[in-house]
């Protein structure tokens, strides 16, 4: 999953990176409204964690960006005002969800989860396939009943390919959705992650590469 958080308080912002990144979340930060919309036309999000009141365009302005867009990313609208008044409008403005400061960042990881849970149209909170069971807030995986230790970035990888289906994913593809904006497109993380990946799995490899379009799970409904 990589998530947009849009905040001005460089700390807060921070923190809330820091945190995301140790539950296997990739996480760019905008901290005002031009920085936030230029993010947004050139990376795929899954969840944008908007801040209302931040330098311009303001955060009801991005946010009605991003409803106007079509795209379907979902907002958790981040704001120190808790009255009810103000919530009615930043749902009015299309958040999904919620979250008034100060809050407790395991909260904050819950209603992430479940709002990317929400947006799958029916894909079940626990996904398996292959013989793999991969329960994304336990962030456990299981192969054949066996725990299997993972690190936040393999955890990160597996859970993009599960969620394929059994597709085949661009090493592209997984370094969008698993890493941040930071990360250098001609490294070769992927390779060496999904290499540590199939070691960690154990045999038989299930993860099988295509040579130049990507990787995908042997097995699934995609193959």
């Amino acid at each position: 999953m990589r998530v947009l958080i849009v905040e001005d308080e460089p700390h807060l912002a921070e923190a809330v990176r820091d945190g995301l990144r140790l539950e296997a979340i990739a996480a760019d930060i905008a901290g005002d409204g031009h920085t936030a919309l230029e993010l947004l036309s050139v990376n795929s999000y899954d969840l944008a964690v908007l801040d209302r009141d931040i330098p311009g365009p303001s955060g009801d302005e991005v946010a009605r960006h991003i409803v106007a867009s079509g795209s379907g990313l979902p907002i958790l609208m981040l704001t120190a005002a808790g009255r009810i008044d103000d919530k009615a409008s930043g749902f009015g403005l299309g958040a999904d969800d919620y979250l008034t400061k100060p809050f407790d960042l395991r909260e904050l990881v819950l209603r992430l989860r479940a709002l990317d849970r929400r947006r799958g149209t029916g894909r079940p909170p626990v996904h398996e396939i292959a013989g793999l069971r991969l329960d994304p807030f336990r962030r456990e995986v299981l192969r054949e009943g066996r725990h299997v230790a993972l690190t936040r970035k393999q955890f990160a990888v597996l859970e993009v390919l599960v969620a394929a289906g059994g597709g085949v994913v661009g090493a592209e593809e997984l370094l969008e959705r698993a890493w941040d904006e930071n990360a250098n497109p001609f490294t070769n993380a992927v390779r060496i992650t999904v290499s540590a990946l199939r070691k960690r799995l154990g045999e038989p490899w299930i993860i099988t590469t295509v040579p130049g379009v990507g990787y995908r799970i042997e097995g699934g409904d995609g193959g």
